[in-house]
């Protein structure tokens, strides 16, 4: 079942999504070669307690951190622990905090210092596609429209959408109905409704699409160690047109 919220509950979500996007913009302003992905766990947790929020991912089904932290060919669920960044790398961060009971999801990636072309067209190309995605998120168009605008950007630049990781529907629980793939047949499934919530999550992958889990249980790799890169928006469905929460 689809939840609509009301405009009072999205104006709950909109503050947990200001408080995701601050912690996100903290965490970006500390990413550097040198740095520890456990540190900026940290940057992420005191910013979002600091602001009266919980972290929605500490302890959600186990997981350990505030942060999902994933460098390179890891595209998502990554673990903060000890891995020093290096100059070159990407580092996915996907983030969210818990306002009153309501969720805010936002992901975005990073560079470390100076990284190779490839790396920088797919973190353009990435953003590109969950913006084509959120200007889909109109009262009267279809789920999978959202989908196809993702894919569609992603594919037209030569790269691959991962199929196993979904965005989804957010609110009172981190996951709610419905699914969000990131690929789809535009003009197909549920109309969205104005009061729907939707976390959008491009997973863009440089090489194939397919992807494995490492033996921690949770990061997720490129099947061919092909970099990856992840941005995604907690969006609300408006008779005004999209509204981006996750914004400061």
């Amino acid at each position: 079942m689809i939840i609509t919220k009301s405009p009072a509950e999205l104006e709950v979500m909109r503050e947990a999504g200001r408080i995701t996007a601050v912690a996100l913009r903290m965490v970006g302003d500390a990413v550097r070669s040198g740095v520890t992905t456990t540190e900026l766990d940290a940057v992420a947790e005191d910013a979002i307690r600091g602001a009266g929020a919980l972290p929605a991912f500490k302890g959600y089904h186990g997981f350990p951190a505030t942060l999902c932290t994933s460098v390179d060919n890891e595209v998502v669920h990554g673990i903060p622990g000890s891995r020093v960044l290096r100059e070159g790398e990407i580092l996915s961060v996907d983030c969210g905090a818990i306002v009153d009971g309501y969720y805010g999801d936002s992901a975005r990636t990073f560079a470390v210092g100076g990284v190779s072309a490839e790396a920088n067209q797919l973190m353009e190309v990435t953003r590109q596609a969950l913006e084509a995605g959120i200007a889909r998120c109109i009262p009267g168009m279809r789920l999978y429209d959202v989908s196809a605008a993702v894919q569609e950007v992603a594919e037209a630049a030569g790269f691959s959408v991962v199929r196993e990781y979904v965005g989804h529907g957010i609110g009172r629980s981190m996951h709610e109905d419905p699914q969000v793939p990131n690929y789809g047949k535009a003009g197909t499934g549920p109309t969205l409704k104005t009061g729907m919530v939707l976390a959008i999550e491009p997973m863009i992958n440089a090489g194939v699409a397919d992807v494995r889990s490492l033996d921690d249980g949770w990061t997720v790799v490129t099947a061919d160690n092909s970099l990856s890169a992840h941005f995604e928006h907690t969006v609300a469905v408006t008779d005004e047109g999209p509204m981006v929460l996750t914004l400061e």
